[in-house]
């Protein structure tokens, strides 16, 4: 694929000693079919030219602001300006940054979670609406090849009607008190100015959420939650707990705790229905365990015989070559790609080779926020996902229970 026929994206944020940003780049790089093309990576002036200059981009395509960028980019010829944007700032900046994007005519691909609230979150929605521009989101998870076999085998039946859905998301890198202590990656995640309603339930809850409603095909219909603050001084949830009713009567729990002293990534999905059921762990995601009533568990590997075509789509290396976070990442930036390539405005359905999360995948997120936050300040024993208000004021002044 030669220069003119790749994707031409710029990216804010994501400069110098910044972890995601390095992780977009290396995803959006993987199939060769992006090209980075300018940034506004870092408010710091010498920190931005670094990075531009570290990334081999044209001095003057190294923004000092987003409006810099926007402006810049559409004052340049079609065939030479960016076509997307990578937005992989602070959350705080998700929404406006998309909807300036958006309205100035270009696509956009987000970090999550997709807004500090549902009412920015609508406001997205409606700022793609009037744009026809594509919007997408980096529930990275989401992109693992099991992932999608794991999704197919439950939407055509093979386990029966589904009764349980069980994720967890277990990190244990905040169990100390180091977002008081100069940690930039914990102290704007712990900050509800920057975070928004939800620390843990915000940076890895949405994912777990995310990834429960997209591999069991259900959606939640109410929940009955806890967030809990353990570490003194923190103003925003570090450990989350939640009962969840899904349609068609199937009942589950999300865990998701940032206090899980000594682990590391630990997402972890299982789903059962009447016939047996299935697990999958992100830290060996190349393996996908069923279990059977009436028969042997068995293993199904990554690029292993019996894979749905969907699955292997995702697939790069032959059998017993792992694959990972890089690669799921990458599928997500392949398929926007690809879809942005094709002219279509909203991402494919599930099981297309080129899905990825778009809006809906946004907007069911941080209702389950909300509802989540609702929950566990109120005295409600469940609050119904359809009844959450979409025009929440912001807060940094929610009430969570001290561990």
């Amino acid at each position: 694929m030669n220069t003119q026929s790749k994707t031409r994206y710029g990216m804010v944020g994501g400069g110098e000693g910044a972890f995601i940003g390095a992780v977009h780049r290396m995803a959006a790089a993987l199939d060769g079919e992006f090209a980075l093309v300018c940034g506004a990576f870092s408010s710091d002036a010498e920190r931005n030219g670094r990075s531009a200059a570290a990334l081999g981009l044209d001095p003057v395509r190294a923004y000092a602001t987003l409006d810099a960028l926007l402006g810049g980019e559409a004052a340049l010829p079609e065939d030479q300006r960016m076509e997307a944007l990578a937005i992989v700032t602070p959350n705080h900046l998700h929404a406006p940054m998309a909807i300036a994007a958006l309205d100035a005519g270009f696509h956009v691909l987000s970090e999550k979670p997709m807004a500090l609230s549902l009412a920015e979150a609508r406001a997205i929605d409606a700022a793609v609406a009037r744009s026809g521009k594509l919007y997408g989101l980096a529930f990275t998870y989401s992109g693992y090849p099991l992932i999608e076999e794991a999704r197919v085998r439950v939407a055509r039946g093979d386990f029966g009607k589904i009764r349980l859905v069980q994720v967890e998301y277990s990190q244990g890198w905040l169990s100390r008190p180091i977002d008081q202590g100069g940690n930039k990656q914990a102290e704007w995640r712990t900050d509800p100015a920057r975070a928004g309603l939800g620390g843990c339930l915000g940076d890895i809850g949405t994912h777990a959420f995310q990834l429960a409603e997209h591999v069991s095909g259900l959606a939640v219909e109410s929940l009955s939650a806890d967030l809990t603050t353990h570490v003194p001084g923190r103003r925003l949830d570090d450990d989350v707990a939640v009962l969840l009713r899904l349609e068609g009567g199937a009942r589950g729990v999300l865990k998701a705790s940032q206090i899980a002293a000594g682990d590391e990534n630990g997402l972890c999905l299982r789903i059962h229905g009447e016939e047996g059921g299935l697990e999958w762990s992100q830290m060996e995601p190349n393996s996908l365990t069923l279990r059977w009533l009436d028969r042997p568990t068995e293993v199904i590997r990554a690029g292993g015989p019996g894979l749905d075509p969907s699955a292997m789509a995702r697939l790069r290396t032959p059998a017993g070559h792992p694959e990972g976070y890089i690669e799921a990442f990458a599928n997500l930036y392949r398929g926007f790609g690809r879809t942005l390539r094709a002219g279509a405005s909203t991402p494919p359905p599930p099981g297309a080779a080129d899905w990825f999360p778009g809006i809906r995948d946004g907007l069911r997120t941080m209702t389950f926020v909300e509802a989540v936050i609702e929950n566990s300040a109120g005295e409600a024993k469940w609050t119904a996902l359809a009844d959450v208000p979409n025009d929440r004021p912001l807060s940094s002044a929610i009430e969570i229970p001290k561990g």
